[in-house]
């Protein structure tokens, strides 16, 4: 499998306080299995998806925050360099490049608006060893209230190009890589409570959108929105019985008209 580019979101880990409950929710709901935990990497546990690496949990270490949420990572073929570009664009390094033994190098940021992720420099996992189909990570979107702000930040240390909805009623911008869309970012409106705050909402892709938020709320799981029918497939925004945000989408299920998009300069 060759490296993904630079900006690719390669990678998803999240952790939580009660990890046997994390894997019983995820593997109800996406049908994911585990691999022993890692003691040597604080118990890191990759999620499997038709044998395939999709994700990792990992549990809460003393004295870090009790909130859960999805980290995306974003590849980079010189993690050292990227960490320049952070901090050069008004960007905070939350936890310094750090290598991983064989498997590669990380790094935790904040972007200026406050939305944290996750840059991966590959080496022997190169990341998603199954993606875009059920049970693996399909999409992500930043959600955020300076979206000027984020405009700016992900095309100045990723090689992105912006595209922005013809449409006044919503501020969304797509931000591809190669010809190809691998962002979103959406502007938080004041529908997200103010105690929320800025995010990326990782997709995964499963096979019936509604057949998902039934397992996931019979899990403990909360439904916040859909679903929903758009052109790119029936989706649903939900979070976890531990408060981690996640989208789940059926992609093979679409209905209406793609958007006008316009590239800017």
């Amino acid at each position: 499998m060759a490296a993904p580019p630079e900006g690719m979101p390669c990678w998803a880990d999240a952790m939580f306080a009660d990890l046997e409950g994390a894997k019983d929710f995820y593997g109800g709901v996406l049908g994911w299995t585990f691999g022993e935990s890692d003691a040597e990497y604080g118990d890191y546990t990759q999620a499997y998806s038709d044998g395939k690496a999709v994700a990792a949990v990992y549990p809460q270490m003393p004295g870090q925050p009790n909130r859960s949420a999805w980290c995306l990572y974003f590849a980079s073929p010189d993690i050292a360099e990227t960490a320049r570009k952070i901090s050069d664009n008004d960007g905070e390094v939350l936890v310094e490049p750090m290598r991983v033994g064989e498997f590669g190098s990380l790094m935790v940021a904040r972007d200026p608006g406050g939305v944290v992720f996750g840059v991966w420099q590959p080496g022997r996992h190169e990341g998603f060893e199954k993606r875009d189909t059920p049970g693996s990570y399909c999409w992500a979107e930043v959600f955020t209230r300076a979206p000027a702000e984020a405009d700016a930040f992900f095309p100045a240390v990723f090689p992105f190009t912006v595209r922005r909805l013809e449409d006044d009623a919503v501020d969304f911008k797509l931000f591809d890589l190669g010809g190809r869309s691998v962002l979103g970012r959406m502007r938080m409106t004041d529908d997200f409570p103010p105690e929320v705050p800025p995010y990326i909402n990782v997709f995964f892709a499963v096979g019936d959108c509604d057949a998902a938020v039934a397992k996931a709320t019979e899990r403990g799981g909360r439904l916040h929105f859909g679903p929903m029918d758009s052109p790119f497939g029936r989706f649903a925004a939900l979070s976890d019985p531990q408060g981690a945000a996640f989208a789940v989408i059926d992609t093979g299920s679409t209905k209406g008209e793609m958007p006008r998009m316009t590239t800017e300069s």
